[in-house]
């Protein structure tokens, strides 16, 4: 084939039609239209409102996962913060529990205190307050250990007492603490008085009935007790002063052919419960000595003095 007959047009595949620059100019003169029809006439609002219609059900489709991420992310970080503030919550009422134990502590050692500041002004003798630091390790006896000796002039035989009355005695003083032997040990014994009757008796610690008791012995058993008499100490021993209040009759059994009468007593301190108390002289350390008796006077066979 002569090439003068060939044809140089190019095939229709790759025919470009208007160039680059042209559509250009007419696509942004046409988005400008647009923009400013839409703007002034909302000529695109029916165009957009059927594209929001169509395209909702594939934006919930494609919102439920994010939403379910969500869900649960929210569902942990509340169980977390929820667990949290419980255990806020249960500390605070630990704490506010113990608080409320210690207040209640703390009104009752007030109020046993004042009750020993009142008893104080009413004795006339030298008067310690102390405090109960334990109780003695022998099972088989009824003491406890203050925290007074004889750095602070603590007297073998000191008589202690609590709010309510006479708890015990003191029986072994050391450097910086004291043994206070309590009234209801068995080897214990107490002089004291009815105040109904005036009759005069010895108490001893007594655990036959229960713990903390004590027996009134070596009364008659035609003797005029009855229960509910109040016993306190008569001050014949010259180790307590008269007038203390130790225990109140609680049973008297009286047997034909016994010639004692068995009269328990329930003693009025809190010989299981003191914390603080009260440690006087011994009625003996008040006495004043004896007095040194004088010289006797010797005189002469003729009556003159030697």
């Amino acid at each position: 084939m002569p090439l003068g007959t060939l044809n140089r047009d190019p095939p229709p595949f790759f025919r470009q039609g208007p160039s680059a620059l042209s559509k250009l100019a007419v696509c942004s003169a046409l988005a400008f239209f647009l923009m400013v029809a839409d703007s002034r006439f909302k000529v695109m609002q029916p165009l957009r409102v059927a594209l929001a219609t169509v395209l909702y059900p594939a934006q919930w489709l494609a919102m439920r996962p994010v939403l379910a991420y969500q869900g649960v992310s929210q569902y942990f970080a509340s169980l977390t913060s929820a667990q949290s503030a419980q255990q806020d919550v249960l500390k605070k009422h630990s704490l506010q529990s113990q608080r409320a134990n210690q207040v209640e502590q703390l009104v009752l050692e007030n109020t046993r205190m004042r009750k020993l500041l009142g008893l104080r002004e009413r004795l006339q003798s030298p008067a310690m307050a102390a405090q109960v630091v334990y109780d003695a390790a022998d099972p088989y006896s009824r003491k406890v250990i203050i925290d007074k000796g004889m750095a602070d002039r603590v007297g073998l035989g000191s008589p202690v007492l609590d709010e309510a009355g006479v708890l015990g005695q003191v029986t072994r003083v050391y450097p910086l603490v004291s043994e206070v032997t309590l009234i209801t040990d068995r080897d214990h014994a107490i002089p004291v008085l009815n105040t109904r009757t005036g009759a005069r008796g010895v108490a001893f610690g007594d655990a036959s009935l229960h713990a903390d008791a004590m027996e009134l012995r070596f009364m008659a058993a035609n003797a005029d007790v009855a229960p509910g008499d109040l016993l306190t100490t008569s001050g014949v021993d010259g180790v307590y002063p008269p007038g203390l209040p130790v225990a109140r009759v609680e049973k008297v059994e009286r047997r034909v052919d016994a010639v004692f009468a068995r009269i328990y007593c329930v003693p009025l301190a809190m010989v299981s419960g003191a914390g603080h108390v009260m440690v006087l002289d011994a009625v003996t350390a008040q006495i004043p000595s004896r007095p040194t008796p004088e010289a006797p006077v010797v005189m002469n066979r003729r009556g003159a003095l030697k």
